[in-house]
């Protein structure tokens, strides 16, 4: 078989997605580097570009029902996670034993640090659940907190919610803005991050994000960038690269999840949350094509990691669970050796 040209033009009646994909979750690359011209290829790409971190949500740790929280990133080979904090400082996902670490005083921090550095392992972000408008006082010296506390442990963005839970959209706007901008203040001094999730029903409208953003005008305030939020919100598929691209240049952080809808359903717009629950599935196997996902955030200059976020393994046995990951992880490492930091696709060569 000979193919020629590039990834991006197209390959006979092969989909320039369906191949990547298929080379990253088969050990399709492996072969490949046994014939002629592609180990040359490939290795030119791996030297052009950066290889992100691929983390996953702490939340999912227990599935694969590891004795504590380090076997369980080996398990599912990630590097690392996004962290949940609480309102007291504990992260209530990362166990050892019956135990949860904490990051609320400085010995603390250092027992975390030091795990983390055994594991080889990092947090690549803080995930707060900010409740704004119910107590904005508290959510301030939170914020500031947990900024200064991630400086201190080299945790780059923070994922927070923005979400109205009693006000009405028009009055949420500008009270937010005022409240986000009063936090950048405050944690300056610190140089990290927050990144909001579009998520809900207020954070998934470009319009309202653009309204933030214009607002608060603050550089480190940005995006947790939710791949599968703005499907779920329902964007055509089609739709959802240009937002991606839209954004892309404040995305902070990830999370990367997807669907599978029906081939009608994908590319309209649909009820906001239409069936999720029926066909939200691991990433390789959903209609969002990472391969764009990853080049549109290579041209923006991303920086973090690639965050998995799969909802669906409770339906799950621990075994499913750590291989339907580890397939996940998989896939993103090696898509990411196949597009250069331009966010262009290597060539393909002749075979």
């Amino acid at each position: 078989m000979a193919f020629s040209g590039s990834i991006n033009r197209g390959l006979s009646n092969v989909r320039r997605r369906d191949l990547l994909v298929a080379a990253a979750t088969s050990g399709l690359a492996t072969l490949l580097l046994k014939k002629p011209g592609w180990a040359s290829l490939l290795a030119e790409g791996a030297q052009a570009v950066t290889q992100w971190p691929v983390t996953c949500r702490d939340v999912m740790l227990k599935q694969t029902e590891q004795p504590d929280c380090w076997a369980a990133m080996a398990a599912y080979g990630v590097d690392g996670v996004e962290s949940d904090i609480g309102d007291d400082l504990r992260l209530p996902s990362l166990y050892y034993g019956d135990r949860v670490f904490s990051v609320a005083d400085a010995q603390s921090r250092q027992e975390l640090m030091a795990a983390l550095d055994a594991a080889k392992k990092r947090i690549t972000a803080f995930c707060m659940h900010n409740r704004f408008e119910e107590r904005p006082e508290f959510e301030l010296e939170w914020c500031t907190k947990v900024a200064t506390i991630a400086k201190e442990m080299g945790v780059p963005a923070i994922r927070i919610d923005v979400v109205p839970r009693r006000m009405p959209r028009d009055e949420f706007l500008p009270f937010a803005v005022n409240l986000l901008r009063k936090i950048v203040d405050a944690t300056d001094a610190t140089g990290v991050k927050f990144a909001i999730e579009n998520h809900g029903n207020t954070t998934n409208d470009p319009a309202f994000l653009d309204a933030v953003f214009e607002g608060v005008a603050s550089p480190r305030l940005g995006l947790t960038l939710d791949t599968g939020n703005f499907y779920w919100f329902g964007h055509p598929l089609s739709r959802l690269y240009e937002i991606y691209e839209r954004f892309a240049g404040r995305a902070f952080h990830t999370h990367c999840k997807s669907i599978a809808y029906p081939p009608e359903m994908r590319d309209k717009e649909r009820p906001m949350g239409w069936e999720y629950q029926k066909y939200h599935c691991p990433i390789d196997q959903g209609d969002i094509d990472f391969a764009k996902v990853i080049a549109i955030l290579r041209k923006a200059g991303y920086s973090n990691d690639l965050c998995i976020e799969n909802e669906g393994l409770g339906r799950l046995n621990a075994e499913q669970a750590i291989q339907t990951v580890r397939k996940e992880v998989q896939m993103l490492r090696n898509l990411q050796s196949a597009i250069t930091q331009d966010g262009r696709f290597l060539p393909v060569a002749r075979a």
